[in-house]
């Protein structure tokens, strides 16, 4: 199937899942108008269930064809494109993986939102990097492009699962200062999650940090402490 024609054939499978209520609905809920962090991205209506179900029918789909999916105008084409990425991670070899990781990354602007990120990352990226330097991780974490800081952190849920906490708590600091609301969550939400691995590492790390911390970082970060805990490190005092 030439390139053209399996973008033509995803597209057309996901306009039949499309409803028009989320069609309506994810526009405003990805933050599409002018000025906000997904201006001018354009949705289908297709709910994720839906689009995973497309990308395994079409998970055979070569490298020409899933460059050509993720540069459609379409969010739900791109996560199509980054479901089957994932797909074939989980059966790929050494070699496989790090074509996908190369091609992954050469295309994050397209990648250019929250779930899009969050959907795949922790597989094309995070997984790949287990036995292997983290150093692109700490680029990405300086790109001027909001996702690629996203993909930074999010990558490393791969490694809180193999209880490697350090990159989490490392890439937590130099992207303290970070500006952007969907960061501090991103922050938060892994912070949180390695703490679920060392509860103690993650308390310590908010008594160091917490009077610097973003307020959405550290309330994202505490939640699986106890009332009078988060209480506490919410007070900064």
């Amino acid at each position: 199937m030439t390139s053209t024609l399996i973008t033509d054939t995803i597209t057309a499978e996901l306009q039949a899942l499309s409803q028009d209520e989320k069609r309506k609905v994810l526009p405003r809920f990805f933050k599409t108008g002018k000025g906000e962090y997904g201006e001018g991205d354009a949705f289908l209506g297709v709910v994720v269930p839906d689009v995973r179900g497309v990308a395994r029918k079409h998970k055979a789909a070569n490298l020409d064809e899933i460059h050509e999916l993720m540069v459609s105008a379409w969010h739900e084409v791109r996560l199509c494109a980054l479901l089957i990425m994932v797909e074939q991670c989980k059966r790929a070899d050494d070699t496989a993986r790090k074509t996908l990781f190369d091609l992954y990354l050469s295309l994050t602007e397209h990648i250019n939102n929250w779930d899009l990120v969050d959907l795949s990352c922790r597989f094309v990226v995070g997984e790949y990097l287990l036995d292997k330097p983290r150093d692109i991780l700490y680029r990405l974490a300086e790109s001027p492009l909001l996702w690629d800081n996203r993909i930074a952190i999010v990558s490393t849920f791969a490694f809180i699962r193999h209880n490697q906490l350090d990159d989490t708590f490392a890439l937590a600091d130099k992207m303290m200062a970070h500006t952007h609301d969907l960061m501090h969550k991103a922050i938060g939400w892994m912070l949180r999650e390695a703490g679920k691995r060392d509860e103690q590492r993650l308390y310590n790390y908010i008594m160091q940090h917490r009077k610097e911390m973003p307020r959405t970082m550290l309330r994202y970060a505490i939640e699986k402490f106890p009332p009078d805990v988060r209480a506490q490190l919410m007070s900064r005092s």
